[in-house]
């Protein structure tokens, strides 16, 4: 009997392994985006800026979790100044992006910002590798006497 069960455990995962597929990666809640962007901005007023962002830089650092991530955005020069999946979008301005409805959604992220100072932003965007738009959400929070903000989005 141990036998058995043996060879179909080693079958079952033979099987899994070469089949291709893989667990779903595991899900960041609203709760830890929130948590993070205010770790970040806390690091912010301890270590400063420029030590924060090449925190949040380093992909396998802490503000790279689960399936998401920290990025910082620039009120002032409305430009992104950090992040840490897609570097070539640091310095450029990302006012007139639109998500597939034709919302400015980094143009809300700096109104929230500048406005209530935190909050969540919903906008449709494609899921990392898919052509289809999903619901995402992401939340913005100024970094208090800072002219930047942290953000971290989720996929609903």
């Amino acid at each position: 009997m141990k036998k058995k069960l043996t060879i179909a455990v080693l079958v079952s995962l033979f099987m899994f392994c070469f089949t291709g597929l893989v667990p779903a990666q595991e899900k960041a809640t609203k709760e830890e985006c929130i948590e993070k962007c205010k770790e970040a901005a806390q690091m912010v007023q301890e270590k400063g800026l420029d030590a924060t962002l090449a925190v949040i830089m380093d992909k396998n650092g802490p503000f790279v979790w689960k399936d998401t991530y920290i990025f910082c955005i620039d009120i002032e020069k409305k430009a992104n100044i950090a992040h840490p999946i897609k570097p070539k979008l640091i310095g450029k301005n990302l006012m007139h992006v639109k998500d597939t409805g034709g919302k400015l959604f980094f143009a809300e992220f700096i109104n929230t910002a500048k406005g209530k100072g935190a909050g969540w932003v919903e906008y449709m965007w494609p899921k990392p590798g898919e052509k289809k738009p999903s619901k995402k959400m992401t939340y913005v929070y100024k970094v208090p006497g800072e002219s930047v903000f942290m953000a971290a989005g989720i996929y609903e």
